[in-house]
């Protein structure tokens, strides 16, 4: 049986190298399909971002509400360090929580909620109000402050 399979191989290699090789100009670009490609690179975070997903691009977080550097100024301001590592802010290399890098990639906050810009700050303003009992304290911050903190979580990428 494999002779069989190897000698057909054969057949159909050797007529695929009889055939006569045709070389020709490279077609022309299509420049109407060019342009709509270079148009739809563009569009797609505008289209992305109104979707609910978040992207950094150039250092902010399209589609979340909030301000990410004012984010990174609270992080540094309630602590968050003490207890978690978080790129960009100085001093924050704890070890008590779960490093923070790459929150913006990330399917779920605190393993149950859907990773939202509005799930992330509803975890940061009352996260016992979600897990009863975990580490995480509530620290008195407010839900325009939640937002700006995930704000600044959600360009770590």
């Amino acid at each position: 049986m494999r002779i069989l399979i190897d000698l057909l191989s054969l057949i159909a290699g050797y007529r695929i190298l009889r055939r006569p090789i045709n070389i020709a100009a490279p077609p022309e670009p299509d420049r109407a399909a060019l342009s709509m490609s270079v148009l739809a690179l563009f569009a797609l975070p505008m289209i992305l971002a109104g979707s609910g997903a978040a992207l950094a691009f150039d250092g902010t977080a399209l589609g979340v509400p909030g301000d990410p550097q004012r984010g990174r100024v609270l992080i540094h301001q309630y602590g968050c360090g003490s207890c978690h590592t978080v790129p960009g802010v100085n001093g924050a290399d704890g070890v008590v929580g779960p490093p923070l890098d790459g929150m913006g990639r990330r399917i779920y906050v605190a393993g149950m909620l859907r990773n939202t810009p509005e799930n992330l700050a509803t975890w940061i303003e009352k996260p016992q109000q979600i897990v009863p009992g975990n580490v995480m304290p509530n620290m008195g911050i407010s839900r325009k402050q939640a937002r700006d903190i995930a704000a600044y979580l959600f360009t770590l990428q």
